[in-house]
């Protein structure tokens, strides 16, 4: 067998002695080297270049070297299965132990569960509290809503002098309208007699007495009221039993005021050059409180006299 130094490439015209005697005996191989983190197979044998060694015995050594590492680790692993099975065997009360614990777990989930059911009655007796809350709210809101049109409608038929007694529908029109005409200002409403009303009022073209002139401004101004209760009337609900009860009263403030309407466009068919102009202002409060029909059937009477 030949010898040559691992790592040279061997020239077999070289003259070699065949007897190894003469050459160092290579060292094992040290088993740190394989433990580098940045072991590199090719570099390694790069290193061994000074081992006279052939390279069958390298190969062996390796192999010798891979056999002994793992007799170790299966010995490593038989020593530390046996501690393992042992451990069981070992600890004295273990059970107990365990027992305790699971026991201990039990009464905790058993509290948790009623500290969960407590939290989730309370909840729904949260829910069923704000329920009643929002529903007193409501009612709260509704019968201040019933109360605020009670004493709009008492407002207005103050204002109207309706109910009053010994006083017929015609007198209280002719009061109504010596109060509208009694001062330049009302101190209810804070709205102004029209200054060409007040110029004529008590005349007729042909410079006769007559009655006095309906305040169209006043007039605008109460029909504006009747509007907003019967919008106020139909959101909160018609049919409603004190809405019902209301009926009667709402009916004389109607006819109070397409009474005045009328008495209104009488006179502003006689109100000469202004008798148009008067005459559309007197429709648009029809119009405003919906009684198209009632001006309708008012301008037929007119025109048939």
């Amino acid at each position: 067998m030949n010898l040559f130094r691992f790592g040279e490439p061997d020239d077999s015209g070289s003259d070699l002695d065949d007897d190894p005697s003469g050459l160092p005996f290579p060292e094992p191989l040290s088993r740190s080297s394989f433990l580098a983190p940045d072991f590199d197979p090719a570099e390694y044998l790069s290193s061994l270049t000074n081992r006279h060694q052939s390279l069958e015995d390298l190969r062996q050594e390796l192999r010798e070297l891979d056999q002994l590492l793992g007799r170790e680790l299966l010995d490593l692993v038989n020593h530390n299965y046996q501690d393992f099975l042992s451990l069981g065997s070992a600890l004295h009360g273990g059970e107990e132990k365990v027992e305790q614990i699971r026991v201990g777990l039990l009464s905790f989930q058993r509290d948790v569960q009623t500290i969960r059911e407590r939290v989730e009655a309370r909840h729904e007796e949260m829910e069923q509290l704000l329920n009643e809350k929002r529903r007193l709210r409501g009612n709260a809101n509704f019968g201040r809503a019933l109360l605020d049109y009670a004493d709009r409608v008492d407002e207005l038929e103050k204002r109207l002098m309706i109910g009053e007694a010994g006083l017929t529908s015609t007198t209280a029109a002719t009061q109504r309208q010596d109060t509208d005409n009694g001062s330049g200002t009302d101190s209810d409403d804070g709205l102004d007699t029209d200054s060409e009303e007040s110029g004529d009022e008590g005349l007729l073209t042909n410079g006769a007495a007559t009655a006095p002139l309906v305040s169209l401004k006043r007039l605008e101004h109460h029909i504006q009221k009747y509007v907003y209760l019967m919008q106020l009337s139909s959101r909160l609900g018609g049919d409603h039993p004190f809405f019902v009860s209301q009926q009667p009263r709402i009916a004389k403030i109607n006819a109070a005021l397409l009474l005045d309407l009328k008495t209104a466009l009488e006179q502003a068919s006689r109100a000469g050059d202004k008798q148009d102009t008067k005459t559309m202002a007197v429709l648009r409060l029809y119009n405003l409180m919906g009684e198209d029909n009632s001006a309708v059937s008012t301008l037929k009477n007119l025109k048939k006299l």
